[in-house]
């Protein structure tokens, strides 16, 4: 789930970035949630459903 986000967010950035420079301080902070997001996704893995 948090990897999904993370793709929705880079994503949205990548499409802002190239639409808007006006808001590019609020564009970097999407990014930065971004990459936290899928790093925290992949550095806690997948958990056994028992």
């Amino acid at each position: 789930m948090l990897g999904i986000i993370a793709a929705v967010l880079i994503v949205l950035w990548l499409l802002a970035f190239f639409a808007f420079h006006v808001i590019t301080g609020f564009i970097h902070i999407v990014l930065v949630v971004g990459l936290v997001l899928l790093v925290f996704h992949f550095l806690r893995g997948r958990s056994a459903v028992a």
